[in-house]
């Protein structure tokens, strides 16, 4: 094998995990956002997830947290080592991940944060060259439930706040006259 060719090689496998990062990253702006067609485009669509509590298809899957989701005040999902291992066109990545989730006060219980420790285990399959969620399994490897402490922080009235909607920064015009 000439080096042109090794280095060919080395050159698509980093283009394939990184196009397989990129889904994992799609995937949760989707979910923090509440986009679904954004969550929905990191799956094939024969696609199954495993959340623990749920099990199925992903059509049954968006539904499922269609539900769920909203019910939190914000959620966040911070991505740290993802490893992916190749076979031909399909791999399997282990995501480590740490998700925030805020939950409403109610009569009985205060504001509270819900903090979840987790790894995604995707099996991605490269079909019609493109890389996507083919199976995922979600390993929960701790959590915990906070009140929030009376008094903390506030948002200054003139600062940018996030939102679970198109209306997000995110989603607006580039500031240097220029969109993504």
């Amino acid at each position: 094998m000439s080096k042109i060719q090794l280095n060919a090689e080395r050159l698509a496998r980093y283009m394939a995990q990184q196009e397989i990062c990129d889904v994992i990253h799609r995937y949760c702006r989707g979910i923090d956002r509440l986009d679904w067609d954004l969550v929905r485009s990191c799956y094939h669509a024969d696609a199954t997830d495993d959340h623990g509590d749920f099990r199925g298809t992903v059509d049954e899957f968006l539904a499922y947290i269609q539900q769920g989701l909203p019910r939190f005040l914000s959620t966040q999902h911070f991505v740290g080592n993802i490893l992916v291992e190749f076979d031909g066109e399909r791999a399997r990545a282990e995501s480590y991940l740490v998700a925030y989730h805020r939950l409403p006060a109610s009569s009985t219980k205060p504001l509270r944060d819900y903090t979840v420790g987790l790894r995604y285990v995707d099996d991605f399959e490269r079909r019609n060259r493109e890389w996507r969620i083919a199976a995922r399994v979600c390993a929960f490897d701790w959590s915990r439930i906070d009140p929030v402490a009376p008094g903390g922080w506030v948002p200054d009235e003139r600062a940018t706040v996030g939102r679970r909607d198109r209306g997000d920064a995110v989603f607006a015009p580039s500031l240097v006259g220029w969109n993504a």
